[in-house]
């Protein structure tokens, strides 16, 4: 088995970076430096000064998107800084440009204060059309991505919330057109209460499933514990665990057919997926290691099984919505990411698998597969379009 751990710091070594900018115009003569640069670009200046949206037509901007971290909440490995995370961030910027053709630029910021971020944020977002949050620790991501949705005019969002909760959600649709039960007759276990965690349970709770019950590290979200839980934990509340119970993790499971795990390695066992309900669908994405591992989950009962892992089938990646979600809207000149755009990203990734081909092993698309992010991209712009969320509407 390879080590990919010493082959990336081999790598990584050798590229110094992974992503570059390059030249998108001649540069060879004279002719071309006084077109490009001085005296030629004055002119689109002056466009642009007259009327800034100009700037779409004569820069960039219409296909570029700033990312956004200040290292809090790495993936894997917790705050390890502004530094240490720009790996990451250029990994990321290097999936915009092959998946969806989106240029993409790290911007790693050293600062955690919330209001530093937002105004940083602000202040250079006339550069980009777009701005990717990522890995900033909850609830503060939660704030931060608010408040420059209403704030800014160009699209803003929060990967790690939203783009683990469209393809889990995917996961989902795929999984009752397996099953057939219907989504209202369900019950769901989320564990993890953060970022990640909230937006899952509000997608899933608009596809219709009957009753949520989401767990933080110290128990089930219930009323008792209200005072001492962040807003993020207190919107969770409100839409889940409708009886105001007070379960444990194993308790709640014995009622589920669901259970999606964004928290901690190895917090279930056999016995408890044993004991779900028929045709068990179990979506466990914690990483680098799940909260119960595929063969052991597959081998207690469970029908459909996905991880956060390229190395098992149904590999829950948020690769397959976020370089589409963003073409679409860059294209279209969406002014926001909405929960419609959302849904509509989940629903055609799930149909991107044809009936043909859906099985318990095969509930979500292959990352590598063809199309999957121009069809993401459509689907965006027709919810853009009839919502008028665009410029110029």
């Amino acid at each position: 088995m390879k080590n990919y751990y010493k082959l990336a710091l081999e790598r990584h070594g050798q590229w110094r970076g992974k992503v570059k900018v390059d030249l998108a115009c001649p540069l060879e003569n004279h002719d071309d430096l006084s077109v490009a640069y001085t005296p030629g670009v004055a002119e689109p200046c002056r466009k642009i000064q007259i009327n800034p949206l100009e700037a779409y037509k004569y820069t960039w901007k219409n296909n570029i998107v700033a990312i956004i971290s200040d290292g809090t909440a790495v993936l894997g490995l917790g705050d390890i800084g502004p530094e240490a995370a720009l790996p990451v961030m250029e990994g990321k910027a290097m999936l915009f440009k092959r998946f969806a053709g989106v240029n993409a630029v790290p911007v790693v910021l050293d600062t955690k204060d919330t209001e530093e971020i937002i105004k940083v944020v602000k202040a250079i977002a006339p550069t980009y059309g777009g701005i990717n949050l990522e890995d900033i620790s909850s609830p503060r991501c939660v704030e931060i991505e608010r408040r420059l949705i209403d704030e800014l005019d160009i699209p803003v969002f929060h990967d790690d919330q939203h783009g683990t909760a469209i393809v889990a959600t995917a996961a989902l649709i795929n999984s009752f057109r397996i099953t057939g039960k219907d989504p209202a007759d369900c019950v769901a276990v989320v564990s993890g209460a953060g970022a990640a965690g909230s937006s899952i349970v509000k997608m899933i709770k608009e596809l219709g499933i009957g009753d949520i019950y989401c767990f933080d590290s110290k128990g089930v979200l219930s009323s008792k514990n209200y005072e001492g839980y962040n807003f993020v934990k207190r919107e969770i509340l409100s839409i889940t665990n409708k009886k105001d119970e007070d379960l444990t993790l194993r308790e709640a499971m014995a009622r589920a057919d669901i259970f999606i795990g964004v928290s901690s390695a190895g917090i279930v066992d056999a016995d408890m997926i044993k004991s779900m309900k028929k045709d068990p669908v179990v979506l466990a994405m914690a990483n680098p290691e799940p909260e119960i591992g595929y063969n052991e989950a597959v081998k207690a009962g469970a029908r459909i099984v996905g991880t956060g892992r390229s190395d098992f089938p149904n590999q829950i990646n948020n690769v397959l919505a976020f370089p589409g979600l963003f073409k679409g809207a860059l294209e279209c000149g969406a002014t926001k990411i909405t929960e419609e755009m959302k849904m509509a990203a989940a629903t055609g990734l799930a149909y991107f698998v044809k009936d043909e081909d859906l099985n318990e092993e095969h509930i979500i698309p292959e990352v590598f597969e063809e199309g999957i992010a121009e069809m993401v991209a459509e689907k965006v712009k027709d919810c853009a379009i009839r919502s008028g969320h665009i410029r110029g509407m």
